[in-house]
């Protein structure tokens, strides 16, 4: 569910840019809904529950995913959406393994699920529309096991299973433009001296009486994703209690902020009727140990630096390593010394990251920790200008993890460092018609043909991987660039005017909608 739009940055207020896509999402969720009918619907298996027939919503699933990617553009361009590697792999293969438990959340439409996180410490998860769903750094680091992390992103893919969003918005939309105002309006009084209490105020005296009926929708939901979020972690063999430490985690953060409730029980009200409800499930399922992933500890090592990345960030996060070295574990060992080497690479102490990663790597043996320790190595060996290293290294990496997104795009970056550019941008050039989303591998591809000098075909990736980000203008800008390279050939000039039409119709279709909308 959406996060709340009075939370601050830990350093600055955020910009308002981010605070509107937030009161967007978060304006979808408190349009008034009609109430709730629990009857099977045609894209749920009968194993999980479900909130009635999707034909007659007023938000088709191929819309839904529309407004999701739309959402999804304005925060992947905010400066606290975490674009890293192994955090967002990890993510995603820890999401996308829940998926798979029950394929039939993914419903009529087929949802393609996408986790991300967003640099936040406070306890908040969100479901935004279309299958994207976002988790807090501070969420992260709050839980505990993956068990208790399991329950909170279950939870919200049983939200977009029931497509509770979709749902909301397929009643009574003559009240929406008045809702999503006051939303706004709450968002901009959120970053103003007012405060958060002001923005709640405000958001409250807009919405009325609708805000009553989509809280007693919203208890409704709550309890349906729970229940598949608690089928979901028992079928996939986690510990189902988990959910519930979580949440007594959640109500124990509540009593520590004077006045500020955590978004996530803003958003996803606790009830003592919830707690009972999954505690009486787990009464009645046999005990399952799990076993965590090492990963997990290695990610929220990695998450604690990212958190904060301030210099001053930097040296809290390499004292609570240095904290967590005393507890003499194995596996708490590891990660403290592979979190103190991400702290040394972010300080450019290269020589320090690489003998404390060599440390960490002897301290997990024979732990299996994935991609984590040698994409950190890969970069430490780029930054040290080892490019045969750092080549020799992914290239080993890639044959392991072949379908790693983040050792691939490392293996092309380490070829451009060997300034093997040919064989750079034919690795690349393969790549994006294999994954014609990453705009990253663009990005990288752009690089390659700078080393190389060839101006228009630069110009033309960086306008596809600007594209692929959601921002138009800036696409169509750099076809222009690359319209006017002295070394744009005639199929050179072919394509940027295909792509011209092409982008210049989406940004009139994108501004026709806006209009619309009001």
């Amino acid at each position: 569910m959406p996060r709340t739009v009075t939370e601050t940055d830990h350093r600055t207020s955020r910009p308002v840019r981010k605070m509107l896509a937030r009161a967007l999402s978060a304006a979808l969720l408190l349009l008034p809904a009609a109430p709730l009918t629990l009857v099977p619907g045609p894209g749920v298996a009968q194993g999980l529950p479900t909130l009635g027939d999707t034909e007659r919503e007023g938000l088709s699933p191929l819309m839904e995913r529309k407004l999701g990617e739309e959402i999804m553009r304005d925060i992947r361009s905010d400066r606290d959406y975490v674009d890293d590697g192994p955090v967002s792999e990890y993510l995603n293969n820890f999401g996308l393994n829940l998926v798979g438990i029950h394929p039939e959340v993914r419903g009529e439409a087929g949802f393609d699920f996408q986790f991300f996180m967003v640099r936040d410490p406070m306890l908040n998860a969100f479901a935004l529309p279309g299958g994207f769903i976002g988790v807090n750094s501070g969420l992260v680091l709050a839980a505990q096991s993956e068990s208790e992390l399991a329950g909170v992103m279950s939870h919200e893919i049983g939200h977009v299973a029931q497509r509770h969003i979709a749902r909301m918005l397929g009643q009574q939309k003559q009240n929406s433009m008045i809702q999503l105002a006051a939303i706004v309006l709450g968002a901009l009084a959120g970053v103003s001296k007012a405060g958060g209490d002001a923005a709640m105020a405000t958001m409250m005296g807009g919405t009325g009486l609708a805000v009553q009926r989509q809280l007693n929708f919203s208890r409704d939901a709550e309890r349906e994703a729970d229940r598949i979020g608690f089928q979901i972690m028992r079928d996939g063999g986690f510990d189902p209690s988990g959910m519930v430490t979580f949440f007594g985690r959640l109500q124990a953060a509540s009593r520590n902020y004077s006045d500020v409730v955590p978004p996530y029980l803003m958003t996803h009200p606790l009830t003592t009727e919830r707690i009972a409800d999954i505690q009486a499930r787990i009464r009645e399922q046999r005990y399952k140990q799990r076993v965590d992933n090492p990963e997990f500890q290695l990610v929220r090592a990695r998450t604690q630096v990212l958190q904060n990345d301030t210099v001053q960030g930097l040296r809290d996060s390499a004292e609570k390593f240095q904290e967590q070295l005393k507890q003499n574990t194995k596996l708490q060992t590891a990660a403290a010394k592979y979190g103190l080497a991400y702290v040394y690479y972010r300080q450019n102490r290269f020589e320090q990251a690489e003998a404390m990663l060599k440390e960490a790597q002897e301290a997990a043996i024979p732990l299996k920790t994935g991609i984590m320790f040698g994409s950190l190595d890969i970069d430490i060996k780029i930054a040290r200008k080892q490019s045969q290293q750092a080549v020799q290294l992914a290239d080993s990496l890639r044959q392991q993890f072949p379908i790693s997104r983040t050792i691939a795009r490392q293996y092309a970056d380490a070829l451009i460092g060997a300034r093997r550019m040919d064989e750079a941008v034919a690795y690349l050039r393969d790549q994006a018609q294999l994954y014609r989303s990453d705009a990253q591998v663009q990005q990288l591809l752009a690089k390659a043909y700078a080393a190389q000098g060839k101006q228009a075909l630069q110009h033309l990736a960086l306008a596809e991987s600007y594209a692929l980000n959601g921002s138009l203008l800036a696409a169509i800008e750099q076809l222009g660039i690359a319209r006017r390279a002295p070394d744009a050939s005639f199929y050179d000039q072919s394509q940027i005017d295909a792509r011209e039409r092409e982008w210049k119709a989406q940004w009139k279709d994108q501004q026709k909608e806006l209009k619309e909308r009001g």
